[in-house]
C-alpha cells in the first residue's frame, strides 16, 4: 500500500496534465498502471529474496522493461527507499521490477551479485504474465546498485553465479545505465588506498576475499559483445572513486563496446542539482533512444 501511494504522489509530480480532482487523481492512477509488491523470487540463507513489479495495465505488447536495483554500499538501503527513481522510466512507457537482495549481515559476497542475476532470469521467466519484452531489458542502479547492474549485465553465465537460479533460460540484457558504481572491488579493500568501510564489511573475514572481489569486479569482465553502457559518475566522488568510472570506460572502449561515460564536474556521490539531474535525464533518454528503447 505505502508503495501505491508513493508511486501515486511521484506521477502526481511528474504528469504536467493530472486531473486536479484527488478522486479523478486515484482512478487514473488505477487505470493506468498495476503494482505487485513483495514478489518472492529466490529464497537464498533461510530468506525470501522480494522484488516488486510496476505494469501498464494495457499489455498489448511487450513493454521495455528496466530493472532496478537499489545501493547501499551492499550493506544497507532497500527497495522501497528507491521507488522515486523508477519514474522516468515510467514516463518512458517501461515496465519496471524494483529488486531487493541479501544485504551483508545476511549473507556476505557474492550473495548480492547471486540474487541480482536470479532476479533477472525470474524477469525472462515471467516475462509473458507481466509483459516484459525481453529483447529491451535495462538494468540500472546506484552505487552498489550500480555495480550489481554492471555484474548482472555483464557477467557470462561461466563466472558461476547462477547456479541458485530457478530457471535454465539464459537471459539477454540489452543496455545497463550505471550511476557511479563501482567497478574494481578489491581496490576498496582493506589496506588499500581507497579503502572503504562497506567493501571491507561485505567482503567480511573469508579466506579467498581477495579472489571473490576480483570475480565480482566489472572491470575483469568487459570483453566484446557486452550491451551498451552508460556510467554517470561525479569527478569529486568520495564514496566511490571516480577513477572507477574511468577505467571501465577506458576498457569498455578498447574492446569495442558502445558506451559512454557522462562526468557531472564537480559531483559527489549522488546529490546533484536540478541542472545536473536534468543533464543526467537527458542522457539517459538520448542513450535509450539511440539503442532502440524509444520510438522515434
Amino acid at each position: 500500500m505505502r508503495q501505491t501511494v508513493l508511486l501515486a504522489f511521484s506521477l502526481l509530480l511528474a504528469c504536467p496534465a493530472f486531473p486536479r480532482d484527488a478522486a479523478e487523481f486515484a482512478a487514473w492512477v488505477r487505470s493506468e498502471y498495476g503494482v505487485r509488491a513483495n514478489i518472492t523470487y529466490k529464497t537464498a540463507s533461510n530468506v525470501e529474496q522480494k522484488l516488486d513489479v510496476y505494469t501498464h495495465r494495457d499489455k498489448s505488447t511487450p513493454r521495455p522493461t528496466v530493472i532496478y536495483i537499489h545501493g547501499g554500499g551492499w550493506v544497507g538501503g532497500s527497495k522501497e527507499g528507491t521507488i522515486l527513481s523508477l519514474m522516468p522510466y515510467l514516463e518512458m512507457g517501461f515496465n519496471a521490477v524494483n529488486v531487493a537482495y541479501r544485504l551483508g549481515r545476511v549473507a556476505r559476497a557474492p550473495a548480492a551479485v547471486e540474487d541480482c542475476r536470479c532476479a533477472l532470469r525470474w524477469v525472462v521467466r515471467n516475462a509473458e504474465q507481466y509483459g516484459f519484452d525481453t529483447d529491451r531489458i535495462v538494468v540500472t542502479g546506484r552505487s552498489a546498485g550500480g555495480h550489481l547492474s554492471l555484474t548482472t549485465g555483464m557477467l557470462s553465465e561461466s563466472a558461476g553465479f547462477d547456479a541458485e537460479c530457478i530457471s535454465r533460460v539464459k537471459p539477454k540484457v540489452a543496455a545497463i545505465i550505471n550511476h557511479y558504481g563501482i567497478t574494481d572491488v578489491a581496490d576498496l579493500m582493506a589496506g588499500k588506498p581507497n579503502e572503504k568501510g562497506y567493501a571491507v564489511s561485505w567482503l567480511g573475514s573469508q579466506r579467498n576475499k581477495e579472489e571473490i572481489a576480483d570475480s565480482v569486479s566489472p572491470i575483469h569482465h568487459v570483453r566484446k559483445g557486452l550491451p551498451p553502457i552508460l556510467t554517470i559518475h561525479g569527478d569529486s566522488d568520495n564514496a566511490v572513486p571516480y577513477s572507477h568510472a574511468v577505467e571501465l570506460h577506458k576498457r569498455l572502449d578498447a574492446a569495442g563496446v558502445p558506451n559512454q561515460l557522462l562526468t557531472i564536474p564537480g559531483g559527489g556521490h549522488g546529490g546533484f542539482s536540478s541542472n545536473e539531474v536534468s543533464m543526467i535525464d537527458k542522457t539517459m533518454r538520448s542513450f535509450l533512444k539511440s539503442n532502440g528503447f524509444l520510438p522515434d
